[in-house]
């Protein structure tokens, strides 16, 4: 599987792997970041939710497995996860939140609106991720059950598509009066009829739009990452490490938000005299503001260009401890 990491060097400078330490890369997907970490003599437990991409690497790392266990599975359930394979108290979690090049380039998956495919975009088509009851929804279910309003809703919120959204989902509407919305190039198709003429031209910045919110939508991304980050702090060692890397302004954001708030001794209203939520800050932020692709990597790897480095280092200690 060939991959190229984004942002690898500064993954390693934050995260300082070394001999005699534990990982976790919630979303090991082509294993490029997780291959250095190796290399630097640590341990890892590797996370992917994408069932050919947990099988390929444990294929592809068969050699090392005294260093690293491969789990198919769902980070929203990290602490579990954690438990079970022996790998709380780890000394840096890493989260690289963009989709695989191997799922974009495969038609089948239905995540390109430039190829051919069913309207699919789930990272595991087989969902049986820890016995939960199958999360078989897709694209086309969302695309062809959905009201207009929950349509224009996700459209806005996940793709950020705030001037398009409304005509988009109508036509959609209109289109279920005559059949089903089936493949990607249908979607595509429909909406570029649904831009007005003299922006048909950008149709492709939209679809770009669509498809990332219906994929958001399907994987439930912002929910997982949002249960996800708690737990990855309460399982890392006092001056461990956590690093993620994202690619669109919502998880940023998400990231940002979380890191600010555990990084803060009080958050009481500033009108309070004194503190009453004894809160104490459980991190400290190693990024003030995001990290960025040099303009040399993101010649090699032009997926560079949006993505987002937020590092923090814990600085509590756990009660139960």
């Amino acid at each position: 599987m060939t991959h190229v990491p984004v942002l690898l060097k500064e993954v390693l400078e934050y995260l300082k792997p070394a001999p005699g330490k534990k990982f976790i890369d919630a979303t090991i997907g082509g294993g490029g970041h997780a291959k250095s970490i190796l290399e630097a003599g640590a341990e890892l437990l590797g996370i992917d939710r994408d069932r050919e991409v947990a099988q390929s690497l444990i294929s592809e790392f068969k050699n090392q497995k005294s260093k690293i266990k491969i789990t198919q599975d769902n980070f929203a359930d990290l602490k579990k996860i954690a438990q079970e394979n022996n790998f709380t108290e780890v000394d840096g979690i890493l989260f690289d939140l963009g989709m695989g090049s191997h799922q974009l380039d495969d038609p089948a998956r239905g995540f390109a609106f430039q190829r051919e495919g069913p309207l699919d975009m789930r990272y595991d088509q087989r969902s049986e991720v820890r016995n939960r009851i199958a999360e078989n929804q897709t694209a086309a279910k969302i695309v062809n059950d959905y009201p207009e309003k929950r349509l224009i809703e996700i459209f806005r919120d996940f793709g950020e598509e705030r001037r398009f959204a409304r005509k988009v989902a109508r036509a959609i509407l209109k289109q279920r009066k005559t059949g089903t919305l089936v493949t990607t190039l249908e979607l595509f198709e429909l909406i570029k009829t649904a831009l007005p003429g003299k922006y048909r031209f950008k149709a492709g910045d939209v679809a770009r739009r669509i498809f990332q919110a219906l994929r958001i939508a399907v994987n439930r991304e912002l929910e997982n990452l949002e249960k996800a980050l708690p737990q990855a702090l309460e399982i890392l060692k006092l001056r461990g490490r956590i690093a993620v890397i994202s690619f669109h302004s919502l998880e940023d954001r998400m990231v940002k938000r979380f890191f600010l708030k555990e990084a803060k001794n009080c958050i009481c209203p500033p009108e309070f005299p004194i503190c009453v939520c004894k809160a104490q800050a459980k991190l400290r932020i190693l990024t003030k503001k995001p990290v960025t692709a040099s303009e040399e990597e993101t010649k090699i790897n032009p997926r560079a260009k949006s993505a987002k480095l937020r590092a923090a280092e814990k600085i509590w200690e756990n009660s139960s401890h």
